[in-house]
């Protein structure tokens, strides 16, 4: 029975694969080292600006905004002052530093490419069918192929924790944007149409606005998952908090591990906060 299945030679992908990487790293190497140079350069050089503000003044600055985002409740700017000390405590201050930069980071350029491209999928059946297979695959290949392409296009270091990060993290706002452009009620963008508005308008002025909640709702995971991802890349040399946890992991320092795994909790659950609560301003 395995001769039937043997009538087929195998298939070359992982060398043609191989091939067509090595080819796109040569072709355009004129793009992909002045990326990894200027923009990791740039990168050092905001998380170390983010270093040397005294860590008890970001602790209020995130304390007064988790205060006015939770619509002047204390919980969330009461949990934000003691998590940030316990990092601070702990000795991970510049750490936490480090991993929000990336996150901070890759979660803007996706918020940049995402809803643009989620606004392409809502004004066209073409680009939605092109687009949605790319976004499929982009969200079931598993995180940790990503780091592959990146250290082969970047090297190691921040930089290619930022190309994972992007690629992995992008595909719910891409999804969220066109789906909340989609909900809009079409007797709204008719009534503007017969107000003559033209197609920027419309979609500025009517369609944006009410898809706002949707697309915060996209945004809120495109941070979480970038979050995650920017850990996971600490595999490739990114700073942060995910290497002490893997230098943890690799030396069977339990204690270690267990107190960076807690200061990337704190953080998380910082940002997701944060996020849905900008969400629910949006909603208002």
């Amino acid at each position: 029975m395995n001769k039937l299945l043997d009538f087929i030679p195998e298939i070359p992908i992982a060398d043609v694969t191989k091939r067509f990487v090595d080819w796109l790293t040569t072709t355009f190497s004129f793009l992909f080292t002045p990326i990894k140079e200027h923009f990791g350069s740039f990168m050092k050089f905001f998380s170390g600006e983010l270093s040397a503000i005294p860590p008890i003044i970001v602790i209020i600055l995130v304390a007064v905004i988790a205060f006015i985002l939770s619509r002047k409740r204390l919980g969330l700017a009461v949990f934000s002052i003691v998590g940030l000390w316990l990092v601070y405590n702990q000795g991970l201050w510049e750490e936490l530093m480090d991993t929000f930069t990336l996150v901070l980071i890759a979660s803007l350029l996706s918020i940049i490419i995402g809803v643009p491209l989620g606004i392409l999928m809502s004004k066209s059946r073409t680009a939605e069918a092109i687009i949605k297979p790319i976004l499929d695959f982009m969200q079931t290949m598993p995180a940790f192929v990503y780091l592959i392409p990146a250290v082969a296009f970047f090297g190691i270091g921040m930089v290619p924790g930022i190309f994972a990060s992007l690629i992995f993290a992008a595909p719910p706002t891409v999804r969220f944007t066109n789906l909340g452009i989609r909900q809009v009620s079409q007797e709204l963008v008719e009534a503007s149409e017969a107000f003559g508005s033209t197609g920027a308008q419309k979609l500025f002025k009517v369609e944006l606005p009410m898809a706002k909640a949707t697309i915060m709702a996209g945004i809120n995971q495109t941070v979480m998952l970038a979050l995650s991802m920017v850990v996971i890349a600490s595999m490739i040399g990114a700073p942060g908090l995910g290497k002490e946890v893997i230098s943890a992991l690799q030396r069977a320092q339990v204690g270690a591990g267990f107190v960076a795994g807690l200061s990337i909790v704190i953080l998380a659950i910082i940002i997701d906060r944060f996020t849905q609560s900008a969400n629910r301003k949006a909603e208002d």
